[in-house]
């Protein structure tokens, strides 16, 4: 009988170990897979911490960009403005030839379109464009009057009731061809030769 419990003794102890080494199996499965969930999470983890990163510097050089732009506009735009001041500034420093000016005054008058017209002139071309004036035999009887404006040179011409006026002078040529002189005013100086 003894060895009947030897041999239950023997054989309980090989189940035991059996049953052991199935739980140490299992338990090693268990702890494979925990690992392989760790690592998957924390590769998750990573890989969206990076895309949020990635999104962020994508942003802040987007910022950046946008930026660099808008600073560089302005600075091209401060740079034609001060081109046309300087135009206009040299408009109004500029000594006006008689000739030109008779032209102008012709061309507005003849635009008007009327017997009788009134002329706008700056203070310092008044006496000269009266004589002008005067010395021509067309423009002396359709001229009324010439009176000073506040203007950078040129011409303005209303007929006699002030209800119809033509605008020659410089700065509204010089606004009529802004348009079109700003995109070749850009072009020389700011794009490489």
């Amino acid at each position: 009988m003894e060895r009947i419990g030897e041999a239950v003794v023997s054989k309980v102890k090989l189940d035991a170990q059996s049953i052991v080494s199935e739980a140490e199996e299992k338990a090693q499965e268990e702890l494979e897979k925990a690992k392989r969930q760790r690592e998957a999470r924390f590769e998750e983890q990573r890989s969206r911490m990076l895309g949020e990163a990635g999104e962020e510097a994508a942003r802040i050089l987007a910022q950046a960009s946008i930026k660099a732009r808008q600073a560089l506009s302005a600075a091209k735009s401060g740079t034609i403005s001060k081109v046309v001041d300087g135009t206009r500034e040299e408009l109004s420093g500029m000594s006006t030839d008689e000739g030109s000016l008779l032209g102008l005054v012709r061309e507005a008058v003849s635009g008007l379109s009327v017997d009788k017209a009134r002329i706008y002139v700056s203070p310092r071309d008044v006496s000269s464009v009266k004589g002008s004036v005067q010395a021509d035999k067309d423009l002396s009887g359709r001229i009324l009057e010439v009176r000073e404006c506040d203007c950078l040179g040129g011409v303005i011409a209303e007929d006699a009731e002030g209800k119809l006026r033509i605008d020659n002078t410089y700065e509204t040529r010089l606004e009529m061809l802004l348009p079109r002189l700003l995109p070749e005013i850009g072009k020389k100086l700011f794009e490489a030769p």
